[in-house]
């Protein structure tokens, strides 16, 4: 065989020792640890006589509490601004993620104010652009144009008139008199008195006239009673009836005729003479404006004319030095000032748009819709709460509340799923008392809930057992075997004294406790580890006889009674 083939070998031998050795270390610990279990569960169940002994273990204390399952956060869902629903998005029960949309308005109107708003924007921004333009070349030579014509007009007012403006003027003046004569000349012909033989012409014209008139109307009459006969017949009769009917129409109408020209001749042409009296007013008119303007330009000037002519020049000359500076700060901080407000308008369209489409605040469970699509929405509409995020409110009683902090642990049930337990921790205490008409003072302790595949459902019942305080390594001895004297405040044990494998004695020890639960206390001093003691508060009497030391013959010692 090789060194190394030998040195191989030994190697896999010191590998196999090994790992045997570590077996049998791992079986020794295992039976330690389920002799110390089987121990200690012997212990919880002591009664009366057994005699337990004091180990060293760690120990906690808890408070317990019930309440309630809560969400940590909730929302109920409110429009900023009224409107009809146009979708709902969600019923209830629905899960929602945060962003979702749960339900819209109509926006219709809130569309249209926003386009409204957007085209505001955009006239003040182009009034904006407008007024830093350079001034045009035409624009400054028509403001110069009005600022010379503006100029003339007052030189004018204060040289005064030429005399080619006052004999212009008079000349106006003479043709409204002439005007004013040939109008009334032409009145006076209308109403003057009629010539003689015209007047005896135009009565004897009326007179023919008259019984023309009465000529015609006797023949009309005598053919409608005229009755047929061999010479007329009842054709011919009508016949005869309409030309002597349409005789008389014509005899009437020159008699009405000739009754319109006498008046005419003996009180003139109404009309005629109406229209003539306006066109000697109108002259007369004409005349008295002319006649103004002629005093006006021989009085000058008022001081209020070469005022008023003074101010267009300056307005004029204004306007041009405008044209030719530019704007002024004051014109452009008001044109972005208004630029300003017409944006905040479009935003503040935009948000109501934007406030039509309510969205999920986080993921959660819808727990309520309270309108309809066409309804008005307004108050409340949706309630959702964050099922991820669930958390136990305890109701505490103020005796507790001492040894309770933030960040101390939790065990938590829920009446619906009793078996299966849930980690929590204290999350925060309430800083006042819980309001109620009982005489108990309880506080709202706030427990985080673990993460748990079970659907638990906000508002179910939930019991927690805080841990209070923890002690690690000490000495600890079940709660049967102490014995407490309440009067004297003191605490003991019924120490077990050995002598081989027999009691040879058994007295009571006082001892000082600190930390204790259910099923232990802690002994801070008194006992050691490893020291028995006999469960009960009575000491036994034991008798000693026959027996050999049968416990089950009178005792340890024998005879025991």
């Amino acid at each position: 065989m090789s060194n190394t083939q030998k040195t191989t070998n030994k190697r896999r031998r010191w590998i196999i020792g090994t790992v045997i050795a570590l077996l049998a270390v791992c079986a020794l610990g295992a039976f330690y640890v389920y002799r110390q279990g089987q121990a200690l569960r012997e212990q919880m169940t002591a009664e009366a006589g057994d005699i337990v002994t004091a180990f060293i273990g760690d120990l906690s204390a808890a408070a317990t509490a019930s309440g309630e399952v809560v969400t940590q956060r909730d929302a109920r869902i409110t429009p900023l601004a009224s409107g009809t629903v146009a979708h709902v998005y969600v019923a209830v029960g629905d899960q929602v993620e945060a962003g979702d949309v749960l339900l819209e308005l109509e926006t219709a109107d809130l569309q249209r104010a926003l386009a409204s708003a957007q085209q505001s924007l955009l006239i003040q921004e182009n009034n904006l652009a407008k007024l830093l333009e350079p001034a045009a070349a035409a624009d400054i030579a028509a403001a110069e144009a009005s600022v010379a014509n503006a100029q003339a007009t007052l030189a004018s007012l204060q040289a005064g008139p030429t005399p080619e403006e006052i004999a212009g003027v008079e000349a106006d003046v003479r043709a409204a008199n002439a005007d004013i004569a040939a109008a009334n000349a032409r009145l006076n012909n209308l109403t003057s008195a009629p010539d003689p033989d015209a007047l005896y012409a135009a009565q004897l014209e009326l007179e023919l006239a008259q019984t023309a008139a009465t000529q015609a109307a006797e023949q009309h009459s005598t053919i409608l009673v005229t009755e047929p006969n061999d010479f007329l017949s009842e054709d011919d009769l009508a016949e005869i009836e309409v030309s002597l009917r349409t005789q008389a129409v014509q005899a009437n109408a020159q008699l009405a005729a000739a009754q319109e020209a006498l008046d005419q001749l003996q009180n003139g042409d109404a009309n005629s003479i109406a229209s003539a009296q306006a066109s000697v007013a109108a002259a007369v008119a004409q005349r008295d404006l002319a006649q103004l303007q002629l005093d006006q330009l021989l009085a000058g000037a008022s001081a209020a004319q070469i005022a008023a002519a003074e101010s267009n020049v300056a307005q004029a000359q204004a306007n041009l030095d405008a044209l030719q500076r530019g704007p002024t700060d004051a014109q452009i901080v008001a044109a972005e000032v208004a630029i300003e407000q017409a944006r905040v308008s479009v935003q503040r369209a935009e948000i109501n748009l934007e406030r039509a489409t309510l969205t999920a605040p986080f993921a959660g469970t819808v727990t309520a819709v309270h309108v309809n699509e066409g309804e008005i929405a307004s108050g409340i509409v949706i309630e959702l709460v964050d099922t991820h995020n669930l958390e136990v409110i305890l109701s505490v009683d103020e005796v507790d509340l001492a040894d309770l902090s933030v960040g101390q642990p939790a065990a938590i049930t829920l009446e619906t799923w009793p078996d299966d337990e849930l980690d929590g921790r204290i999350t925060a205490i309430a800083p006042a008392a819980t309001s109620d008409n009982s005489a108990l003072v309880t506080y709202d302790v706030y427990l985080s809930l673990g993460e748990t595949d079970l659907p638990v459902l906000v508002g179910m019942t939930a019991n927690a057992d805080i841990t209070t305080r923890r002690s690690e390594d000490v000495l600890l001895l079940p709660n049967a075997a102490i014995n407490v004297d309440r009067s004297a405040g003191t605490y003991s044990v019924h120490k077990v004294t050995r002598n081989g494998d027999q009691p040879i004695s058994i007295s009571e020890t006082t001892i000082t406790i600190g930390l204790r639960d259910g099923q232990y206390t802690q002994i801070t001093s008194g006992l050691q580890a490893g020291d028995e003691v006999m469960v009960g508060d009575v000491l036994p009497v034991f008798t000693f006889g026959p027996g050999n030391g049968d416990p089950g013959n009178g005792g340890p010692f024998g005879g025991g009674q």
